[in-house]
């Protein structure tokens, strides 16, 4: 699965986008987030504030509970404003 990484998550990650095998177990957005911040220190210090983290799957935003099954790509965006 393709993850993309934006802004500050993107700079404490270090990378901008990976492909990714998931467990079995990670079968939701919510899931996949846990999953990424105990990928190590660079991943947990950017997914430490999960509650505020945006996600989109296949370029639509989404709740953390959404299903994974099918998805292509999973990106994860800080908050942000509009204007």
């Amino acid at each position: 699965m393709k993850i993309l990484y934006f802004a500050w998550l993107r700079e404490r990650i270090g990378l901008a986008e990976e492909e990714i095998d998931l467990p079995a177990e990670v079968t939701t957005v919510g899931a996949l987030a846990d999953y990424l911040a105990g990928r190590g220190p660079a991943y947990a210090r950017a997914f430490a504030a999960r509650q505020t983290i945006k996600a989109a799957v296949d370029q639509r935003f989404v709740p953390p509970e959404t299903p994974l099954a099918g998805a292509a790509e999973i990106a994860f965006f800080p908050p942000f404003t509009g204007g």
